[in-house]
């Protein structure tokens, strides 16, 4: 990548994009449990089994949302202008991009989900905007994924970099290696850069019926301890306060009084990789 940032977005023959509407999608059954538009009845009905389950109002999505524009402004702060999304689900408010560009506007992102669906979004929505893109890939493939020819040509990995898994390694049962997973992520990540990670945490019984009706409906759905949570971090240096509730990753406003049900669903933190 040269030293100026200068990137050419590569072409694309833009073929039309078929969703497959029978068949539940993560990335629209968080938009239904938000109160989104982009979702059909087969999500619709594992929203509700949600919703039954963990009667939230969908608050715990959105103190996972809040999380993310707090971590993703506080890396721009730091000087990261290059993310990597990685299950990054339908546009809503605050995207990344959004929030990294306020900070600075040359900040590059590219945004990755294995549901077409948010490539067919993300096409429209990042039309006019030349430092962001959307792949589709499968975090479950990290050779696939890091070597798609729009991340290797977006980010520059001997550069710092922010590597979102927000709200996404829940989805990875134990027998598909996650923590194998994370650990060839953060390998790729140079010196200087950072992970953000946020976690469904399994320290309510609510919470851990929520994980019954993802592993009934979706097939997957593995809410893990505080431990293993933070295990995920192991070898990076912890911004503080370390893995904690998501209301608890510096606050806009002071956390007054005990956490609700929402406020404990989900746990996660911020590392740096020091230097080797």
């Amino acid at each position: 990548m040269a030293d100026d940032m200068s990137w050419t977005r590569p072409s694309s023959t833009r073929a039309p994009i078929e969703v497959d509407t029978s068949v539940p999608s993560i990335a629209r059954v968080y938009d239904a449990i938000l109160g989104g538009k982009d979702n059909y009845p087969v999500d619709q009905e594992i929203a509700e089994k949600a919703a039954k389950a963990f009667p939230d109002g969908g608050e715990g999505a959105r103190t996972n949302r809040r999380l993310l524009v707090r971590a993703v402004r506080y890396l721009a702060q730091q000087g990261i202008d290059q993310f990597l999304d990685i299950g990054s689900g339908l546009p809503t408010a605050q995207n990344t991009h959004e929030v990294a560009q306020l900070v600075n506007p040359r900040t590059r992102v590219v945004y990755v989900d294995n549901d077409p669906i948010v490539l067919a979004h993300g096409r429209a929505l990042l039309e006019d905007n030349d430092h962001t893109v959307v792949v589709t890939a499968d975090l479950r493939d990290p050779e696939a994924l890091l070597g798609h020819p729009e991340v290797v040509a977006m980010l520059d990995p001997d550069r710092p970099v922010g590597l979102i898994l927000n709200a996404v390694i829940h989805h990875l049962l134990d027998d598909e290696d996650p923590e194998g997973l994370v650990e060839t992520y953060k390998k790729w990540m140079c010196p200087g850069s950072y992970l953000l990670l946020t976690h469904f945490c399994s320290s309510t019984p609510e919470a851990r019926g929520l994980e019954a009706v993802l592993r009934q409906a979706l097939g997957r759905g593995q809410l893990r301890s505080m431990a293993q949570i933070a295990a995920f971090f192991e070898g990076l240096e912890m911004v503080e306060p370390g893995v904690v509730y998501l209301p608890y990753w510096h606050p806009d406003e002071p956390v007054d009084g005990p956490l609700d049900m929402a406020g404990l669903l989900v746990a996660g933190g911020v590392g740096r990789k020091p230097a080797d």
